[in-house]
């Protein structure tokens, strides 16, 4: 009889070992890169490379935070990309426009800047969160719909040319700044992700999308109004990727057409490598900060390593499936 009990208690430590690599793989992972990376090229691990990933991560978790959001809901958002370059250029095109007609009230026209970009995003969610809930239009096709929309829009009012001549007050307020010594897109990232995680976890809206990503047919015994919940994700979702639009914004100085650059896939990556399962009910903003945290140690690794920039692609598309992987082995243990 003992012998079974043996074995019992090897197959037992053997699931809490496999537990513990699916849970906390990632950070040895981490870990791991950051050494093995620092042994070809030791800026890796200098203070000045390490706070330069941090304040990059600040950009990408607020992305992935935005994904999250509506992942979680068995959605994705396609078009947060083009939607931070459409932010970018009429947010910039309305601070640029205020001071050649003569206004000298900065602060008034950074606000109108920065309300126009988060508008045009209110929009872009709404839009969005409508084909998606009401419409039952599936998110793939709605968000990669969205994507030309905003894609357009934003090489349309710019003439397909950079807005330059944004004030360098914004960019000190958003970019430049700093309080205590920390940098304003890290405290800007910090509390938008303390907002989202309070949202997810202490709200009834926000912990409704779990349930409604987890077991729609559940959510609606439950009584929950899920295609309002659904609707407000994108708005969300979209109200995010403005917030980060007019932070790259900052730094860049101008209203950038293809600001968006490679942000989707970026923002799509962090969360998903970070814990948030694409079958839904699934996530947090800890997975949102961890994978966007990965991603941009991962990049900032191969590009000090001096690896091409077509095969940084390549591996981050490997990664991606490694991450989709591990989520369907995190899933079959639960």
């Amino acid at each position: 009889m003992s012998e079974p009990s043996a074995a019992g208690a090897k197959l037992s430590s053997g699931q809490a070992l496999a537990a513990f690599m699916v849970r906390h793989g990632l950070i040895i992972a981490l870990v791991v890169m950051e050494i093995g990376f620092a042994i070809v090229e030791p800026l890796v691990l200098s203070p000045g490379n390490l706070l330069n990933i941090i304040q990059q991560t600040s950009y990408i978790a607020v992305f992935a935070a935005a994904q999250m959001v509506v992942i979680v809901t068995r959605g994705f958002d396609l078009s947060l990309g083009t939607t931070v370059s459409a932010v970018s250029v009429a947010s910039a095109l309305v601070m640029t426009g205020m001071v050649a007609n003569g206004s000298t009230n900065m602060p008034v026209i950074m606000l109108m800047g920065m309300l126009t970009g988060l508008g045009l995003g209110l929009a872009v969610g709404l839009f969005n969160g409508i084909c998606v809930s009401v419409l039952n239009v599936n998110a793939f096709v709605t968000t990669l719909g969205s994507l030309n929309i905003c894609f357009g829009i934003a090489t349309t009012i710019s003439d397909g040319r950079p807005v330059f001549d944004v004030p360098r007050e914004f960019s000190g307020l958003l970019y430049s700044g700093t309080i205590l010594g920390v940098p304003a897109p890290v405290i800007i990232a910090i509390v938008v992700l303390i907002a989202i995680h309070l949202m997810l976890t202490w709200t009834v809206f926000g912990r409704s999308l779990y349930l409604i990503g987890g077991n729609p047919r559940a959510a609606a015994l439950a009584g929950l109004p899920s295609k309002r919940y659904l609707t407000t994700a994108y708005v969300v979702c979209s109200l995010l990727a403005a917030v980060g639009a007019l932070m790259l914004t900052a730094r860049t100085g101008s209203g950038e057409p293809n600001l968006g650059g490679n942000v989707t896939l970026q923002s799509i990556a962090a969360a998903v490598i970070g814990g948030v399962s694409l079958r839904g009910g699934v996530g947090g903003t800890y997975a949102a900060v961890l994978g966007a945290l990965f991603v941009t140690a991962l990049s900032n690794c191969m590009g000090l390593a001096r690896i091409d920039g077509y095969i940084q692609q390549i591996i981050l598309g490997c990664v991606i499936i490694a991450a989709i992987f591990v989520d369907r082995l995190r899933t079959g243990a639960r």
